[in-house]
């Protein structure tokens, strides 16, 4: 075990000594917004009463690769299954790169494997909360962010 800052563990991923889930990786991002634990203390208790969404990301399948749609992201459904009992799967034959060409409102990670992630963000964060900061473990697409 070793200790890492968020920006020295997204590192790692990179580098593919460690590994985490697409919600890790997120959460990561989102901690690289401070230089300190006590900048994160003060962020949380200034935010302590503003509230909090729960989320369900739901799941895109294109041609060559995934995404994890999450709230506020143009293609995220009105009705989220969350429960898992509809067993919605949503799925094209694009490909990865022409949804992002195509698309104009994000909020989603990009899978193109289980080493290659990419958080792509450009709505405003909920509840006086921190977007992550935009960091590709390797594919960058030309979007409009």
């Amino acid at each position: 075990l070793q200790w890492s800052s968020p920006p020295e563990a997204i590192e790692r991923f990179k580098s593919q000594e460690i590994w985490f889930a697409p919600p890790q990786f997120y959460e990561l991002c989102r901690l690289c917004n401070f230089s300190s634990l006590h900048e994160l203390h003060k962020f949380s208790s200034d935010r302590a009463l503003e509230g909090c969404e729960r989320w369900m990301p739901v799941m895109l399948t294109a041609s060559d690769g995934y995404m994890q749609i999450l709230p506020g992201d143009e293609l995220y459904p009105e009705d989220p299954d969350y429960t898992g009992e509809k067993k919605t799967i949503m799925s094209t034959d694009k490909k990865v790169e022409d949804l992002m060409k195509e698309g104009s409102v994000f909020h989603r990670i990009v899978i193109k494997n289980i080493n290659d992630l990419a958080v792509y963000v450009n709505i405003q964060a909920k509840y006086k909360h921190k977007n992550p900061v935009m960091i590709n473990s390797r594919s960058d697409y030309n979007s409009r962010l």
